[in-house]
């Protein structure tokens, strides 16, 4: 990951080329030197880095912390803050973006550089892999979302207590309930004939149950709809339930 493009958002100058000095000897590239928040932006957009460097105070009427929320909001680009600042109120601003680290700088003096370079490295270098795990798994989320959504068998998740978390577009048209409406409603809400399983599949810690001859009602019209699927549970690293599937169709 050394040729990375990594964007330095820092107002003092020295320190800026002392950064990309350090940077471009580990194998990195460095797009730009921007000194303030408005210009970060401008330059996450234009030249999309593979990560920032961010220093908190800058020239500007914006500070890092600021731009770094725009900047994750809008682009996704991954941020470690390199600041001198570690008061309490600080950090607490900064937690809101969700930063991948937070170095401190050193005053200058005992030390050639405000910065420990082996500390900021390893730091780069977990943040970039940490990035392209996300970015594969985003991928493959999208990927499998896309399945779903073109099938043909209704699809609906929900978490441990129920909560719809997904549904695709067939039982969308079967169930009446639109995706935007459902999200985090009660399963008991869209398909209520089910409630009960749900119920009983956690209490019993099951793996899967099947149903047939469901009733489900249409709330556009009232119209009678009967079912069939399966409901299966979704498990973590440690057996333990933590959602639940329900694929069925229109049983004719």
């Amino acid at each position: 990951m050394g040729s990375a493009r990594i964007l330095i958002v820092e107002d003092e100058r020295i320190t800026a080329e002392d950064i990309k000095g350090a940077l471009e000897s580990a194998g990195y590239r460095v797009p730009a030197l921007v000194s303030s928040g408005e210009e970060a932006i401008k330059k996450a957009e234009e030249s999309r880095p593979d990560l920032i460097l961010m220093d908190i105070r800058l020239d500007g009427e914006m500070d890092g912390i600021e731009a770094a929320e725009i900047i994750r909001e809008d682009y996704g680009i991954p941020v470690i803050y390199l600041t001198a600042y570690s008061d309490t109120f600080t950090v607490q601003r900064a937690k809101i973006t969700e930063p991948s680290g937070y170095i401190l700088k050193e005053p200058f003096g005992f030390i050639h550089k405000p910065f420990e370079e082996s500390e900021l490295h390893t730091a780069i270098e977990i943040t970039l892999y940490k990035n392209k795990i996300e970015k594969r798994l985003r991928n493959h989320e999208q990927w499998f979302r896309t399945i779903l959504n073109n099938i043909n068998d209704s699809v609906i998740t929900t978490n441990s207590k129920g909560q719809i978390k997904f549904m695709n577009p067939a039982a969308e048209d079967i169930t009446g309930h639109l995706k935007r409406d459902a999200m985090g409603k009660n399963l008991e809400d869209v398909l209520g004939v089910l409630s009960k399983e749900i119920r009983k599949m956690n209490e019993a810690q099951d793996i899967s149950i099947s149903f047939f001859d469901k009733v489900i009602k249409k709330p556009i019209d009232g119209t009678d709809i009967t079912i069939k699927g399966n409901i299966n549970s979704v498990r973590d690293e440690m057996d333990n339930i933590i959602g639940f599937s329900i694929i069925f169709r229109d049983f004719k």
